[in-house]
């Protein structure tokens, strides 16, 4: 497929050939969400925690004898029925991340790039730099959106990274972090065409 590259003033310089193995697919809502579900359940940090009954302060002993009061046996003061005993099936300190294929993870990415293609919501330009860490024309592009993701090649601009730091609603990350969870969250996604050529071939 063919797409119009733009420059940071958002006026078109030239095409940009692109592989429809990567761009030009038909998205599945089903695997775009697993892969969503699966980048948010890696980044939990599971560290929700609550005492288990050999946690808790309090003695052993038993509390009153077994039998001839009259009232329920009981063991220590730390079991769950006490005010203060412990939890029984409390949540505990775990990793909540598990394995999802690669092949999964990479059709995943192409769909999320092929939905912005078909919405018209991805934008093709040339560079992403900034002479000065301020806002100027070189963002004109994303402007009118309230949700931009830019990604870069390799390295990214430290001026232009700068200059959107405290603009809310637009991130920029390289190429090799391009995820389908920051693809997807965003209205517009802009490619650098040299990402955008990098991605081509790191998901064929």
């Amino acid at each position: 497929m063919k797409l119009k590259v733009v420059d940071q003033n958002a006026k078109a310089v030239g095409d940009i050939e692109l592989d429809d193995y990567v761009y030009g697919l038909t998205p599945r809502e089903d695997i775009i969400s697993r892969v969503v579900t699966w980048q948010l359940a890696k980044r939990r940090s599971g560290n929700h925690k609550v005492k288990v009954r050999s946690e808790v302060s309090g003695s052993t002993r038993k509390i009153y004898k077994q039998k001839g009061t009259g009232s329920a046996r009981h063991g220590a003061r730390r079991g769950a029925q006490f005010r203060k005993g412990g939890i029984i099936f409390g949540p505990v300190v775990r990793s909540h991340e598990y394995d999802l294929p690669k092949k999964v993870r990479k059709l995943g990415l192409r769909m999320a790039l092929s939905a912005k293609v078909q919405s018209g919501n991805l934008i093709i330009i040339d560079n992403l730099n900034a002479e000065l860490p301020k806002i100027n024309t070189s963002i004109s592009v994303a402007l009118h959106s309230g949700s931009v993701l830019f990604v870069a090649n390799d390295s990214v601009d430290v001026n232009f990274a700068r200059s959107i730091s405290n603009v809310v609603g637009l991130d920029i990350v390289p190429q090799i972090g391009a995820n389908v969870y920051d693809i997807m969250r965003k209205e517009k996604v802009v490619l650098t065409s040299d990402a955008a050529k990098a991605l081509e071939e790191r998901l064929k």
